[in-house]
């Protein structure tokens, strides 16, 4: 049995014509990390404060070990939840911040002690205790937040956009630090993120939220190469996108679809979303790929592949293990009917043709198996 269960859980608030949350159906794991990854507005952090208790659902029920927890107030869900603006007491030391959460649920004073020191200790702040909020850095304040939920040993550790107050450098520092107490300790987390990359480094499992609803669960390998959609495939990774029309199966490509984009070029490809070449129809599709699977050259016979697109190089930047080679589908010569698309390589160093300049033509290459067609 899953810790958590969401059964047809809706969100709706008054004035507003679409759900923040729709028809949700999500089971949580004992001991696994959850991130919640998705836009601005997708109902990621309403999820997260349904769980925690902060919010009410308008339909639909939310279990725990099996029982129904809508009812309970948040004090009684025994979980820790870590804020974006961490929320600590600016009067109270960290010590105090820190057992806070024991005092409300009258654990004795002889054993808060104790439970602060090792919750302190968890975190690498022992010798702070008696420092204010003030006193701290951004990420020393996120590790006695990260204390704090964790101090009265929680069932469920939630946490909301965390990092995103942090500097680059802190953030993935402090991304490895939760990534420690979550194998040291056990507890089952679930993490709010707009960052893909931070989603990626944390989680066992990647729930992608998008309008209120889960476009994919999944681990985030099987994310990355095997997304359902032309959403998840832009919001996990880099992409590049191009509409096509469906042709049929190619022998040729070892039974990938057959594509062809506005500007009449062929392409091959695998399908997804029931776009085999027995159910192909003739409406518009769309063809995905990763700008690291993409091969540039400076003349088509160089690419030893059978995917080839005439494109027009717009830009080129250094971005130290990597070129991001900018391009424009469509040669220099070619007119405004051609597909147009801004498409981008990451080429490293070795690889990239020399004395390249912007306005000329650059063709580009990729394998069946390195795209997808939605």
């Amino acid at each position: 049995m899953a810790l958590i269960e969401f059964e047809h859980v809706f969100k709706r608030y008054p004035g507003s014509s679409t759900a923040a949350v729709d028809d949700l159906n999500l089971h949580i794991k004992a001991g696994e990390f959850l991130t919640l990854l998705g836009p601005s507005g997708s109902g990621k952090t309403t999820t997260l404060m349904l769980l925690a208790g902060f919010e009410a659902p308008s339909d639909g029920t939310i279990r725990l070990d099996g029982a129904p927890i809508e009812s309970l107030p948040p004090h009684q869900r025994n979980m820790g939840v870590v804020f974006q603006s961490y929320s600590l007491f600016p009067h109270m030391s960290v010590a105090q911040n820190v057992a806070f959460p024991l005092s409300v649920r009258k654990v004795p004073k002889a054993q808060i002690s104790e439970k602060v020191m090792a919750a302190l200790a968890k975190v690498h702040l022992e010798t702070f205790m008696h420092r204010r909020p003030n006193q701290l850095s951004g990420g020393q304040q996120q590790r006695v937040a990260l204390a704090r939920a964790l101090v009265f040993e929680p069932r469920l550790v939630l946490m909301d956009e965390p990092l995103s107050a942090l500097d680059k450098k802190l953030r993935e520092e402090m991304q490895l630090e939760i990534r420690r107490l979550h194998r040291e300790l056990g507890v089952t987390m679930v993490f709010v993120t707009h960052d893909q990359s931070e989603a990626m480094t944390l989680a066992d499992r990647v729930a992608v939220f998008n309008h209120g609803r889960i476009e994919q669960l999944a681990t985030p390998q099987q994310l990355y190469d095997s997304p359902v959609n032309p959403f998840v495939a832009s919001f996990l990774g880099d992409n590049n996108m191009v509409r096509v029309s469906p042709l049929g199966s190619s022998a040729s490509a070892s039974g990938a679809l057959a594509v062809s984009t506005q500007a009449g070029i062929a392409l091959h490809a695998r399908a997804r979303d029931g776009l085999q070449s027995h159910a192909v129809n003739k409406a518009n599709a769309t063809l995905c790929v990763r700008p690291e699977f993409l091969h540039v050259a400076t003349h088509a016979a160089a690419l030893d592949m059978p995917n080839r697109i005439d494109s027009t190089l717009v830009d080129l930047i250094h971005q130290g293990d990597h070129w991001r080679v900018v391009v424009r589908l469509g040669g220099s010569g070619t007119s405004d009917s051609t597909d147009g698309a801004q498409w981008f390589a990451k080429i490293r160093p070795g690889a990239l043709p020399p004395d390249l300049v912007v306005g000329q033509n650059l063709f580009l290459g990729f394998r069946p198996e390195d795209a997808w067609v939605f």
